[in-house]
């Protein structure tokens, strides 16, 4: 709609020689007074730095690509066709349906013979459900960035999953308004849970969750036992803020040895965390993988199970995320607000975990009460283990579930 919206607009106003420029600036000056008091990185003031690119490339830049570049395209057509000349027109309009074609192309997930294989929204939130057979136990996927998404990482390294468990892999809120807390992130995952256990007459499911989102995972567990078989956490946080101050000293260690002065004077300058907003921890994330040998990221964006427009916003969708969410984040402490579980709880770390994870899970679980508890490490596995090391980690959910 804004491809072809756009190219009308353009096409209407091509009756003055200025067209060409005025009409996408004046969309433009307008389009930007209209958001003007809306906030986080993709929409504020651009901001010189690496993940400040990407979220004007990925903000500002997609949005000029679907509505300008018609516009203007629609000016150059009207002014062709008044002036007789086809092949303008015929090349404005190729161009424009490539366009529109690519992004209008839906996600879709390959069907699974004789079980389940949708992507579906719930409360506004995408969920992907894969499995066999549907009568097997339900599994509930939560992924780790705050607007972050692992639809891809699951398809590609966890299939195997869906002979065991009906495997719901649900995206944490993206674009969230400013006032987003913790506890809405927990009721993300208790809506998802009651959809599914509604929809498979389960009155139970099993819940797993990664990195940042076994934060709202663990309060949900323990807030809404009743609703669980068993509490599954990987690469599992517990003080997101003691973890950042861990994170800090170990980059800030690892820079001077390295003799990275710009890192170090931005580290020194800024402090330790917390920081207000998403770009005080950007040089955190910008190097904490290297520092740790965590290699891959893991975006795995190639998946059909995301749309063109979806893989172009996936970064933008967590950096404004993170900006809105992740200070409220740093007020949780599962050592004070998760003590004890009412279901058994199983963690599956690598054997490499980032320190500043790692130092705070290893007391947190020793205390933690609950029916049953076991720790599995894999060993070599870094904070992604359980996609690093896909057969050993489909080996223990199955033996976790009896499947």
């Amino acid at each position: 709609m804004t491809i072809a919206g756009s190219f009308v607009v353009g096409a209407l106003a091509c009756r003055s020689r200025w067209a060409f420029l005025t009409t996408p600036l004046v969309y433009a000056v307008t389009y930007e007074l209209v958001r003007i008091r809306a906030t986080g990185p993709s929409v504020d003031m651009p901001h010189i730095s690496p993940f400040g690119a990407i979220a004007l490339v990925t903000g500002r830049g997609v949005h000029g690509l679907l509505a300008l570049l018609p516009m203007i395209l629609g000016v150059w057509s009207g002014r062709a066709l008044r002036g007789r000349r086809r092949l303008p027109v015929a090349v404005a309009s190729s161009l424009l349906v490539a366009l529109t074609v690519a992004f209008a192309i839906p996600a879709r997930t390959a069907p699974v013979a004789g079980g389940i294989a949708e992507l579906t929204k719930v409360g506004g939130l995408d969920v992907m459900i894969r499995g066999a057979e549907p009568a097997k136990p339900v599994l509930l996927f939560v992924p780790g960035s705050p607007g972050g998404s692992e639809r891809g990482a699951m398809r590609r390294h966890l299939s195997g999953l869906e002979r065991h468990f009906v495997v719901a892999t649900m995206d944490r809120r993206a674009f969230s308004p400013p006032d987003v807390t913790v506890d809405d992130e927990v009721a993300d995952v208790l809506a998802v849970t009651g959809y599914l256990s509604d929809r498979f007459d389960r009155p139970k499911i099993y819940l797993m969750a990664f990195s940042g989102g076994s934060i709202p995972g663990a309060l949900a567990a323990y807030r809404e036992p009743a609703r669980y078989e068993a509490y599954i956490g990987t690469g599992q946080a517990v003080d997101l803020l003691d973890s950042d101050r861990i994170f800090y000293a170990d980059i800030l260690a690892w820079a001077r040895a390295e003799g990275h002065d710009d890192v170090v004077a931005r580290l020194e300058e800024q402090g330790p965390p917390p920081y207000e907003g998403f770009w005080g921890y950007e040089a955190l994330l910008l190097h904490e993988n290297t520092v740790y040998d965590q290699g891959d990221p893991g975006l795995e964006l190639g998946a059909p199970e995301y749309t063109l427009l979806r893989k172009a916003h996936a970064l933008t969708a967590m950096v404004d995320t993170w900006d809105a969410l992740y200070p409220r984040m740093q007020d949780v402490d599962l050592r004070r607000d998760v003590p004890r579980l009412a279901v058994p709880a199983y963690f599956l770390q690598g054997g490499e975990e980032m320190r500043g994870l790692e130092e705070l899970f290893g007391p947190w679980y020793r205390a933690l009460e609950a029916p049953a508890k076991e720790l599995h490490v894999l060993p070599g596995g870094g904070h992604r283990a359980i996609f690093e090391q896909p057969e050993r980690t489909i080996a223990l959910l199955a033996g976790i579930s009896g499947q």
